[in-house]
């Protein structure tokens, strides 16, 4: 009989990322339950039935078409914000790069802004909004990309670059808004993020392009494991550093731009799921993207649940006939309090 050369702990080690892997997908599923449970007009119990495969057809129509859509693409948009940030952060070799501060985000806003401005786009037209935010995306990180120049594989240079960049695509879009104010009054949904009223039609185009480029993320595991230590290392492994760093920006920015002209910009979740993802799986990017990607649905269809219910709270106190909070607003209350954490983190985290 041979021994085994591995120590004893070595499967059950294995084994956490895995079950932890297996936990947040039972949690998907639970998010998924609480959002569609947690909207107005309907109780649990008529939802339930309606699921079930009964119901009345007012019924059917607020679940089936309503509800289960907006859910739906809650989870896919954080799904997508939780791998395109974890992409920049090991792209860019920074702990605190995400898609709201290396001018992503905020390009991809720009975009649908001006192409609804310009009459090109708009909610009911959601594949005009994805091109527009591509466009908008792809703009950001390449003026970031000509910014840094030769210190792109400074951590420190990009971030500050990025967070100017951001800024600048704000200033920009905020400019854009007060030129139009009547015609781009709708479009402050995307500078804060929002479920309300997705349909079928959002859901149909979001899933095959957060499919195809989470996968393209997943396939540059390997190249972002070397770029995360250094660039002069991963020359000497034989990586092609500058191809390798783009393809990685390219997969985060499509991924962003996906997320936001689904949604819009939700604050601070490109930002700190990868640091939550990295937390409950590990540094390995082989499990830590598909794990960002279960952590974002998680916490995006988490708040959008917990944000209908507030709302239904605070309607009910101030006794309003309707009442909304964006679920945008709630991530990012909640995103400035963890990124406290985070930074106070960060100087003792090294990729």
């Amino acid at each position: 009989m041979i021994a085994s050369s591995r120590p004893p702990g070595a499967a059950r080690r294995e084994s956490k990322p895995a079950l932890r892997l297996a936990v947040l997908l039972v949690l998907v599923a639970v998010v998924a339950c609480a959002d569609l449970l947690a909207g107005r007009a309907l109780s649990p119990d008529r939802v339930w039935e309606v699921l079930t495969g009964g119901g009345d057809p007012t019924a059917r129509h607020l679940v089936l078409r309503l509800r289960l859509p907006r859910t739906l693409v809650a989870l896919v948009a954080g799904a997508c914000l939780g791998v395109a940030g974890l992409v920049l952060q090991s792209a860019l070799r920074n702990p605190l790069a995400g898609p709201e501060v290396t001018g992503v985000t905020p390009g991809a806003v720009l975009g649908a802004v001006v192409a609804t401005g310009l009459g090109l786009a708009g909610w009911d037209s959601p594949a005009a909004v994805v091109a527009a935010a591509c466009l908008g995306g792809f703009a950001g990180a390449g003026l970031l990309w000509l910014l840094t120049g030769r210190e792109r594989g400074d951590p420190a240079a990009t971030a500050v670059h990025g967070v100017l960049v951001s800024a600048v695509l704000s200033g920009l879009t905020a400019m854009v808004l007060l030129v139009a104010p009547g015609e781009l009054g709708s479009v402050v949904q995307w500078l804060v993020g929002t479920t309300e009223g997705r349909v079928w039609q959002h859901w149909h185009l979001l899933w095959p392009w957060a499919l195809v480029w989470s996968v393209a993320a997943w396939l540059s595991a390997g190249p972002l494991t070397l770029l995360r230590c250094g660039d002069e290392q991963a020359a000497a492994a034989g990586l092609a550093t500058g191809r390798a760093r783009a393809t990685a920006l390219m997969c985060a920015v499509a991924l962003t731009a996906g997320a936001v002209s689904a949604v819009g910009a939700l604050g601070f979740v490109g930002l700190l799921v990868p640091h939550l993802a990295v937390f409950l799986v590990g540094a390995d990017l082989r499990l830590a993207l598909p794990g960002a990607a279960l952590t974002g649905a998680v916490v995006v269809g988490g708040a959008d649940a917990a944000a209908q219910l507030l709302s239904r709270a605070a309607a009910s106190a101030l006794e309003a006939d309707r009442l909304t909070l964006p679920v945008g607003a709630l991530t990012t209350c909640l995103g400035a309090a963890l990124l406290l954490f985070v930074v106070r983190r960060a100087p003792e985290r090294t990729y």
